[in-house]
Parts: structure tokens; sequence; C-alpha cells
């Protein structure tokens, strides 16, 4: 069983460290879940801070800045969550394993 408490990189090296198989693939699909709702979250947060910025010039503004723009920062997001990123994809991913603990039915019980 894996414990709701340790963050998705201590279990990978818990599981490493024993030679246990890897996590399982319902597991692995709630962590990328995680790691993608983070990084949904960074990208906003950077979407409001660039939202001010005005590029004039030769080279800057217009509409096709604008989209590039927002391709740029959902990638920065992603390269945030690869580096570690904020912290909240292990709270997310500790908040999905304890709701799902606390659907199951219980053993013995009515």
């Amino acid at each position: 069983m894996i414990n709701p408490m340790l963050s998705g990189s201590e279990i990978l090296a818990s599981a490493r460290a024993t030679n246990t198989p890897s996590p399982s693939a319902d597991w692995q699909k709630a962590r990328k879940t995680a790691d993608d709702f983070e990084a949904f979250f960074l990208t906003q947060t950077l979407e409001q801070m660039f939202s001010g910025l005005e590029t004039d010039g030769m080279f800057g503004g217009g509409d096709a800045e604008k989209i590039w723009r927002s391709f740029l920062l959902d990638e920065y997001g992603k390269q945030m969550v690869k580096a570690g990123g904020i912290g909240m994809a292990d709270e997310v991913m500790n908040y999905m394993l304890k709701m799902q603990e606390e659907n199951q039915p219980q053993a013995g019980g009515k």
C-alpha cells in the first residue's frame, strides 16, 4: 500500500531502493493528473504576471506575440513542474489518494 503522506518522488525513491515494482499504472495516471494541474496553475499565474507587460517597437507587439506568449508560458509551467514545482502536485496527489481511500468499501463492513 502506498503511504499518502509521501511525495511522488519519495515513493519512487523508496520503490527503487527496495527493488519493488514501480507504482501501478493508476498511480502513475493520478500523478500525471496532479502534475498537469500544477502546471496549469503555474501557467495561469505566469499569464497574470505577464499580462501587464507592453512590447513596443519594431519587433514587438501584436496578436501573434500574444498567441506565442501563451505557448511560451505554458511550457514555462510544464518545465517548472519538471524541475520540482512548488509542491502543489504532491498535495493534490495526497488529496486524491485520501479521497480514493475514503471511497473504498470497508472490509467486513455493511
